[in-house]
């Protein structure tokens, strides 16, 4: 498996496709939600592809007020399973800590993926919260 940040406009359309299908096709998030204005301005964007070459995975992370905000981490549901997660994860820590070393990094995690994120030094900050109809927690990276 290969994990590359995107730097060409047919990665970026096949990371916003699998994004799709697990997002809007697979849990039911507006489209309007899933896509924003920083998919084109602000976010850095990863690919993940299996050996044969072929996309499955996709995430993104941007600069805020509160720091370095992880987005958008999806994985088709046949390549779960395989550490797909876990590659995408550790891309954009290695580049965001390069990027901004003292910033917080975190994210809002699916209620589902919190043990997933748990096992990477991330930690619950606060009490869950819905979004976009599904519950989240808003976690922080504890650095190594």
């Amino acid at each position: 498996m290969e994990v590359t940040r995107i730097t060409t406009e047919e990665d970026l359309t096949n990371a916003l496709a699998i994004r799709r299908t697990v997002f809007v096709l697979g849990q039911n998030v507006p489209a309007d939600l899933e896509n924003d204005a920083h998919d084109r301005t602000d976010a850095t964007h990863y690919l993940a592809r299996a050996a044969d070459g072929q996309p499955c995975g996709a995430a993104r992370w941007r600069v805020t007020e509160n720091g370095v905000k992880l987005e958008r981490f999806a994985v088709l549901a046949g390549y779960r399973n395989q550490q797909v997660g876990a590659a995408l994860l550790a891309a954009v820590l290695r580049d965001v800590q390069a990027a901004h070393p003292a910033a917080e990094v975190y994210l809002n995690a699916q209620l589902p993926a919190v043990r997933f994120y748990e096992r990477h030094a991330f930690r619950k900050a606060g009490a869950a919260f819905w979004e976009a109809g599904i519950e989240h927690y808003k976690m922080v990276w504890q650095r190594l």
